[in-house]
């Protein structure tokens, strides 16, 4: 079935006891730049740095008592591993993570903290995929995809609820997508919340296969994309996909020059810290292929896990 604004009404209180309320901050120099009012839903500040905590919290603790106690299981570049490590570890669960080698430091060292038991692989869904099946089928956990699942995707969209309950006169709200997992429960927390509401996402030029699936009409695979922004690599999910396809008025694509050039605007004139994947959707309204000026607009700023060894305006 289809998730309901009443499914993330029940997520936003399951998870009200361990989730933060993140805040919605503006920045005046950010609405000059774009033409417009920006109220930043600053999901940087969500528990591991990123909105993935509210999938997988709501995931965790909607298990029984009998399944919880076979743990969880995931494959993930990063977020969404640190997310569900977390909430096992608050539920007292373990936690067995796959993840490609490729990931960054920040987000394996995250991962490890939080108690997640990582096993690495090959950089490909495939390989991903394989091994998560093994260790489902070795240890008994429950698998919590990152993106394709009713629980992640109504935890999704108590982000969007919040902040249409702290800006209700929003015109358009804005998010990125990979695998669709916040992008879908935004749709429907905010349509269902105001029919008239805009939803638009934002997604790499180099990782376009969400927008290319959309002119489609079917999903197509995400094949070895090649972008900074590395939490929208996946493809999009069976579940995901109908519900973009229904509720989202347009995916607007992102050149990796946008994604740098507002990424390093954010840090430096709103003075938060956003990762890549976030700023593909400050991104849409920075290269204004799409004219949004003059109205209210709501960005879910979706995490700020970044390695700062590697950052882009540095080479």
């Amino acid at each position: 079935m289809t998730p309901t604004l009443i499914d993330i009404r029940a997520a936003a209180q399951r998870i009200k006891p361990y989730a933060h309320r993140t805040p919605v901050m503006t920045n005046e120099s950010l609405n000059q730049q774009v033409s417009a009012q920006v109220f930043l839903k600053c999901e940087n500040l969500q528990k591991v740095g990123a909105f993935k905590f509210r999938g997988a919290c709501n995931a965790v603790y909607s298990l029984t008592a009998e399944e919880a106690a076979r743990g969880v299981c995931t494959h993930s570049s990063g977020n969404h591993a640190a997310a569900l490590a977390l909430a096992a570890r608050m539920r007292g669960i373990p936690a067995y993570i796959v993840m490609p080698n490729n990931a960054p430091s920040v987000k394996k060292n995250a991962v490890a903290g939080y108690g997640g038991l990582i096993t690495f692989c090959e950089p490909t869904l495939a390989a991903r995929e394989n091994a998560l099946e093994r260790i489902s089928l070795d240890t008994g956990a429950n698998v919590v995809h990152p993106y394709n699942d009713e629980h992640v995707i109504t935890g999704q969209g108590t982000a969007a609820l919040e902040l249409l309950e702290d800006v209700p006169d929003l015109d358009v709200i804005i998010a990125p997508v990979g695998g669709g997992g916040l992008l879908s429960g935004t749709a429907i927390a905010a349509t269902e919340l105001k029919k008239e509401i805009r939803v638009i996402a934002g997604e790499p030029e180099m990782a376009d296969d969400a927008f290319r699936s959309v002119i489609a009409g079917s999903i197509i695979p995400s094949n070895n994309p090649k972008t900074i922004a590395d939490g929208l690599l996946t493809s999009l999910g069976t579940l995901t996909f109908p519900i973009i396809q229904d509720r989202v008025e347009q995916i607007i694509t992102v050149s990796e020059m946008g994604i740098i050039a507002s990424m390093k605007f954010i840090w430096e004139r709103a003075k938060i810290i956003i990762e890549p994947s976030s700023a593909v959707a400050i991104g849409v309204l920075w290269e204004k292929k799409i004219d949004l000026s003059g109205l209210k607009i709501g960005v879910i700023l979706s995490g700020g896990n970044v390695d700062l060894e590697k950052l882009p305006w540095h080479k």
